[in-house]
């Protein structure tokens, strides 16, 4: 489902966990050539580092399966249990999301403050959710087709709220009463029905919320998402950003205080979804994970 996260245990020993994560869609959380990619990335820049990538399911086949077909408040519970039952973990850890993964580690920082996480990195990810599937690559074109249909002809029913990941962050500004009433996630995290003390206490506990937002992103709609940005409600084409929103201005998820504290980092990288260069991971990303 694409995550990732980083962990400092003690001095001599960084730890780094590494949670389930697919790039964009079709991925898996140890797939060579991305997760796994990026996994040994880190182990080869950062001496001594622990990186613990987390699987959803029994096997790399579930894994996948589960970035389409699961219940996400599930997968965060699941992801919870399986960090506090890791010792190596216990004095803290950072947490790195890549595309959908993102949203998800948010939620486990807001939902399970134990271990504490420390530094959350969020790299594509969509935090107000989506509206509009424009490009899903991979060989799981064929599933991405019928996702859309799925999304387009009813998102808020229960079972796509149950049994389909995309819909459980699928953000109908046309329908917003609809969204905040039947969203089993992602209104829930965005504190879009009430606001949860918990959630809001949780968050700002974090060092640093960084958001990586691609410049040239052809996959996510609209890209403002990766910033927490959205499109304004009642219409599909203007957006607006995290400062300009109700959820800032009546600071609803702490956001706005974290930001005057200097903890939200917004970054940008040049290229679609999930494209950059190792250099600039270097440059921009790993001191976080130090």
């Amino acid at each position: 489902s694409g995550w990732k996260i980083p962990i400092r245990g003690s001095e001599k020993q960084k730890t780094l966990s590494l949670l389930p994560h697919q790039q964009w869609l079709g991925d898996s959380c140890c797939n060579p050539l991305s997760m796994g990619a990026i996994k040994k990335m880190i182990e080869e820049d950062i001496a001594g580092i622990y990186v613990l990538s987390l699987m959803i399911g029994k096997n790399v086949i579930e894994d996948t399966e589960n970035g389409f077909f699961s219940d996400v408040n599930e997968q965060v519970s699941t992801v919870c249990s399986q960090l506090a039952q890791d010792p190596k973990l216990k004095g803290g850890y950072n947490a790195m999301g890549f595309s959908q993964g993102a949203q998800f580690l948010r939620a486990v920082a807001q939902r399970c403050p134990s271990p504490p996480m420390k530094n959350l990195i969020s790299i594509g990810g969509q935090h107000q959710g989506v509206y509009g599937l424009p490009r899903c690559p991979g060989e799981s074109s064929h599933i991405c087709d019928m996702i859309r249909k799925a999304l387009n002809n009813g998102a808020y029913t229960d079972l796509m709220q149950k049994h389909l990941v995309q819909a459980q962050y699928w953000h109908d500004p046309l329908n917003d009463d609809l969204y905040k009433k039947h969203s089993r996630f992602l209104a829930d995290i965005n504190q879009e029905r009430a606001v949860n003390e918990t959630y809001k206490k949780n968050l700002q506990l974090l060092e640093k919320f960084i958001m990586v937002k691609f410049l040239q992103d052809t996959v996510v709609d609209p890209v403002d998402t990766e910033w927490f940005g959205f499109l304004k409600t009642g219409q599909a084409k203007e957006t607006e950003t995290l400062q300009d929103s109700v959820l800032y201005k009546e600071d609803r998820l702490g956001l706005a205080a974290m930001d005057k504290a200097g903890k939200l980092v917004f970054l940008a990288s040049a290229g679609d979804h999930l494209q950059f260069t190792r250099e600039w991971f270097n440059a921009n990303l790993l001191p976080y994970l130090r």
